[in-house]
This record gives structure tokens, sequence and C-alpha cells, in this order.
């Protein structure tokens, strides 16, 4: 039987196209077909859409449009940032500086310039997942070309304190390049004020379509492209581009510069009403990642005695779409690299939750969620070996 209450509260996974975006998208896919790259009328008008659209990208970013390089998604634009200025770096060292906590395509990317003869230091984050600068501080070697370091976690929420970050590498001399996809059109992302050189994001994080996304790249920082085989973008991202996306992508940061103050003033009520009634109605239910420096629609959890897969297809059951972890993990049935460098246990890892609330969820959305999970939490955990286990020692029953 399917649920009466649909409540979708998946949003760092994806969110839904604004129907104004895609109304500014339909046009690109029918009407205004030509490729950008063509000198003739019909590549004109959809290079000055692109361009258009890429001012508004820039204008989220308080950036200038001439830095903002299109990208397919935030997978792709982290590593055109991290192996792209690494590479093109090299000659100055060839030491990199991450967090432990990094999405896996910052991580990964790192790993393969660690078998071209690049070293990667990792530095810890505490119990809330936040990164010290001072650890930054520490870890800067003299070869060092780059520090890479996530302004907003999407599986813990925590926000990091990036200015201070930026100004330990500015003091140093070293980049610093930001994975910005959880954060943009979320809560301010000044690169300006930031002091970051490289800023990852993508539209479908911020009511934009899915399959494009940007990477800021600070005038005068030099990086190789991935791609062989065009002149696109300057020269920096070789392929045809996706001109429709890149409209859609335009007109939701557009959107999402002139609406974010009041969206967090909406979402951060809601947040605060999921987090505090289910840490209250669940016993050994903990908060995972900070409790105030965090994303405004952001509610993550590990639920002790029961795995994060079960709560998810139990909760879908019931008409709420949540996550376990990241989306780029949240099938591999493994704990999170996340959750262990927070220093949680294996075991309670594996019960992670992750709420993201959205702009079109409500009060009556959250309080549907406080009604129907407790129950999936109680019929798991009757089930769990682990929890019988709990309780016989709890009642001092050997």
């Amino acid at each position: 039987m399917a649920a009466t209450n649909k409540v979708y509260l998946d949003n760092g996974a994806t969110t839904r196209v604004l129907p104004e975006v895609l109304e500014a998208m339909l046009p690109y896919f029918g009407e205004v077909y030509g490729n950008p790259s063509s000198l003739h009328d019909w590549g004109e008008e959809a290079k000055d859409a692109m361009e258009e659209s890429r001012g508004k990208v820039a204008e989220l970013l308080n950036a200038n449009a001439e830095e903002i390089v299109f990208t397919s998604t935030g997978t792709e634009s982290n590593n055109l940032a991290v192996k792209g200025i690494a590479s093109a770096y090299k000659d100055k060292g060839k030491h990199i500086v991450i967090s432990a906590i990094e999405h896996f395509s910052v991580m990964h990317s790192a790993r393969t310039l660690s078998k071209e003869g690049f070293t990667v230091t990792t530095v810890p984050v505490d119990k809330d997942g936040l990164v010290d600068p001072d650890a930054i501080a520490g870890a800067i070697q003299k070869d060092t070309v780059l520090v890479s370091i996530m302004h907003a976690n999407g599986e813990i929420g925590t926000i990091q304190p990036l200015k201070e970050i930026a100004a330990v590498t500015k003091k140093a001399g070293v980049l610093l390049h930001t994975d910005a996809v959880a954060s943009a059109g979320n809560i301010p992302t000044d690169v300006k004020d930031l002091g970051v050189d490289a800023l990852s994001l993508a539209s479908n994080q911020f009511y934009g379509p899915k399959g494009v996304a940007a990477l800021w790249v600070r005038k005068g920082v030099r990086f190789l492209p991935l791609f062989d085989g065009g002149i696109q973008e300057g020269g920096r991202r070789a392929g045809t581009d996706n001109v429709p996306g890149i409209v859609g992508m335009g007109k939701a940061a557009e959107i999402a510069k002139k609406d974010m103050s009041l969206n967090g003033e909406r979402l951060i009520p809601l947040r605060d009403r999921l987090i505090n009634g289910l840490t209250a109605k669940i016993e050994r239910t903990i908060l995972t990642g900070h409790p105030t420096r965090r994303l405004p629609g952001h509610a993550s959890f590990c639920v002790e005695f029961i795995e994060g897969e079960a709560m998810l297809m139990m909760l879908n059951m019931h008409g709420v779409a949540a996550s376990s972890g990241s989306a780029c993990t949240s099938k591999a049935l493994k704990a999170s690299h996340v959750l262990l460098a927070l220093g949680i246990d294996h075991a309670l890892a594996q019960g992670s939750l992750v709420f993201t609330i959205g702009l079109e969820n409500t009060i009556e959305d959250i309080d549907h969620v406080l009604e129907v999970f407790p129950a999936v939490v109680d019929r798991l955990r009757q089930m769990s070996p682990l929890y019988d286990k709990y309780l016989k020692a709890r009642q001092g029953v050997k």
C-alpha cells in the first residue's frame, strides 16, 4: 500500500528544478539550438545566453564572469581543480593537503596524483567535523602547492572555518581550493570574503538542473585541463557546451542569490524542530556534525543498534525520502569515512541517517517524520541482536 504522505527530505542528493528554471531552459532544447562555438546567428544566440548565465553564476560568488568554467558535475569540478592546479604547479612542489572528510572526488583525485609522484597529507577533524586551521598550518610544507578543504560537508552538515584556513594558506603562499557543492546557493559563498583561490559548485544543489556545474578559479591561478579536444571555455574545458543546463544553472543562481537569506530563516527552524524532536523521542540517537555551525536544512544522525539502509527502506514505505551518508556512497553498504573520521564507532556509523530539508518542505512534513520514525526504529531494534544484548545488559540479565 502506498503511503498517503509523501515527504522528500533528500535535497542533499538533489533538489527539484524550480519552475522558473525549467521555463528558462525550455527554449534552448528547441528554438535556440545552435552550437555556441559556431560563427553564425544560431550560434551567437546560444553563446549570448551562455555568457549571461556565466555572469549570474559569478554574481552568486561575487566573482568575475571570466573566472567561471562550466563543467558537467561537482565531481568534475573537483577533479579539474585538484588535478589541474596541482599539475600546473608541480615544478614548484608536489605536496597536497586535504581533510579526512573530503568528498571522494577530492580524495581520489589526490590519490591519483600520489601515483604520479605527489605526496598527500590528510589532516584530521574534531568530533564535530571541524578542521583546525592550526592543523593546516602544521601540515603545509615547503613544497606544498595546494590545500583543498570543503566549505560544508554534505553528510554531516558542518560548515568549515574557511576564512581562517584561507588566512593560513595565504600567509604560506599556498593555493586553496574549496568544494562548495553542498554550500553554494544555500549559504553565502563570497569568494572574496572567504579568501579562496578556487571553488567548485553544482547546479542541482540549489534547484537547478542535474548534469551542469562550475569551477571558479581566481584570475592568475593556473590549471591544466582534464580533457583534450576542443577550445570551449577558453580552452579550459573541451566539449560541446550544455546550453540548456548552463541557462538553467544561471537562472537558479540568480534566484538563490536573491532568496538565500529568507530561505535560511525558513529552513533553520524546521531543521531544529527535526533535530530536537528525534533526539528527544528516540534514545541512543546522536546528532552528527556541529550542533549549530551546520547547513540550514541539514539534520544527520546515527541511530544505535540498526543499519541505515533498513531505516531508509522502512521510511520509504511511509512515504519519506532520506539518505544514509553521501549519495555517492549510500549503496556501498560500508561505514562512511566521514563518520569514522569523527571518531564514531564503526558499528554505530552503520546506523547513519541524513535528512536534508528543502524549500518545499513544511512543518507538517517534519511532524510526519517525528510521528512515523520512532516506530520504524522500534520495529528494527526489536529484530536487532545488538539491541537485545543491550537491553539484557541494562537489566542485568546474563
